[in-house]
């Protein structure tokens, strides 16, 4: 745990210290239902989430009562830029679970890795993507 912690204030540290072309976006959503973020259980609520275009894809989502918590996102792409800014999220039957976010005007979006979810979704055929409209900030 303590190595986990070291890493993250490194990684904060290294994202702190980044050049002035790391462009920050940020979006902010109302989330009606309860979800997921590696592997934490996040109320329904208003969330924010904040991340560096720098490479890394370190990523912060805050609201709800909750302090910031901060994970690791995948670069992924679409054939067309995105109509709106959204969170994608899965949902199994077991709960949803956040999986993608696009911001408007991107074909490139950000992807958070399922763990230990993505072999049971891979044997549940009735998984669903539900989508979450976002704003930028």
């Amino acid at each position: 745990m303590t190595k986990y912690l070291f890493a993250l204030l490194g990684l904060g540290l290294l994202l702190a210290n980044s050049p002035a072309y790391a462009q920050t976006i940020s979006l902010k959503a109302d989330v009606p239902f309860a979800f997921v973020v590696d592997g934490n259980t996040l109320p329904s609520g208003q969330y924010i989430i904040r991340t560096s275009t720098s490479a890394g894809r370190f990523l912060s989502i805050s609201g709800a009562g909750k302090g910031p918590m901060f994970f690791l996102a995948n670069t992924c792409r679409s054939t067309k830029e995105s109509a709106q800014s959204k969170l994608v999220f899965i949902h199994d039957g077991d709960g949803y679970f956040l999986s993608e976010m696009w911001t408007e005007g991107n074909a490139t979006g950000m992807q958070v890795p399922q763990r230990r979810r993505a072999n049971q979704v891979a044997e549940n055929m009735t998984v669903e993507k539900v989508v979450v409209s976002a704003e930028l900030r």
